[in-house]
């Protein structure tokens, strides 16, 4: 195979100008200056003891996790049932219907942020976590089908036959069958979205009462010079954090697919 040097250069320069902000992260969140530039001052954890110590943070920290975990969960579910019904039964309206499930994936998120915003103002519904929720769902439903479907396209429908024809009923068999084998792929997309939801931004801060939403109260601290360092060190956890989420979602795609036998084709990471 011949060698491309000019498609390794640039594949190189992309990895760098992707992952190269990353990198710095870490680098300055335990630089001893206020000051984020060259040449560093030296090696501290004063801004993680900071971080810390912050109440406000903490309590955007908790929000964030309680919608996070709210909206992988409802998410998820909704993916099951869209996904085992976009893989296993033929009803009228079908392609339209999957088609506007996934549509939230080609929007812009500013343009559904705000389509949210003035329904829940024209009907009178007040802007809470519960708004923040509803909204994060309508964004996130689309990644979960996208990986359950994947997860019922792998699976061998005469296990469901067999079982079915030991006097199984659907639902039985759906309960005892087909939930184990795509519970990797359920896991998966479980923490796909609880990603998504934790480090979203923009409906969080349309969709907000003004209660504290970490993502929201990360770009307004960075309007005050001395609150960056702290911040660099809370997304320095958060990248960590956020890896560790990815990696172990990847494992159960992978575990999922061995399980019923299929290819790995592609991942996540």
């Amino acid at each position: 195979m011949k060698k491309a040097p000019a498609l390794q250069a640039f594949a190189l320069f992309y990895l760098l100008f992707l992952y190269g902000p990353i990198l710095l992260l870490p680098i300055f969140a335990f630089n001893d200056s206020k000051v984020v530039a060259f040449p560093l001052q030296g090696l501290t954890l004063a801004w993680f003891r900071e971080m810390l110590a912050d109440q406000n943070l903490r309590q955007a920290a908790w929000n964030s996790l309680i919608i996070a975990l709210s909206v992988a969960s409802l998410s998820t579910v909704l993916g099951v049932f869209a996904a085992r019904a976009s893989v296993r039964y033929r009803f009228p309206g079908k392609a339209p219907i999957m088609g506007m499930i996934m549509l939230p994936l080609v929007l812009p998120e500013m343009i559904v942020a705000m389509a949210l915003l003035v329904v829940l103002l024209s009907v009178g519904i007040p802007l809470s976590l519960f708004t923040v929720i509803a909204g994060q769902v309508l964004i996130c439903t689309p990644f979960a089908v996208a990986i359950l479907t994947s997860a019922f396209q792998s699976l061998d429908r005469s296990l469901e036959e067999a079982a079915m024809d030991l006097g199984e009923t659907q639902v039985s068999t759906f309960r005892l069958i087909v939930l184990p084998l795509v519970m990797p792929g359920i896991m998966s997309s479980f923490l796909i979205c609880f990603t998504i939801s934790f480090d979203e931004y923009i409906i969080a801060q349309f969709l907000g009462s003004g209660e504290p939403i970490l993502s929201v109260y990360i770009f307004a601290q960075f309007k005050f010079p001395g609150k960056v360092p702290a911040m660099l060190a809370l997304g320095t956890c958060l990248v960590l954090f956020s890896i560790i989420l990815l990696g172990v979602a990847e494992y159960f795609r992978r575990r999922g697919i061995a399980r019923v036998g299929g290819t790995n084709s592609g991942g996540i990471l």
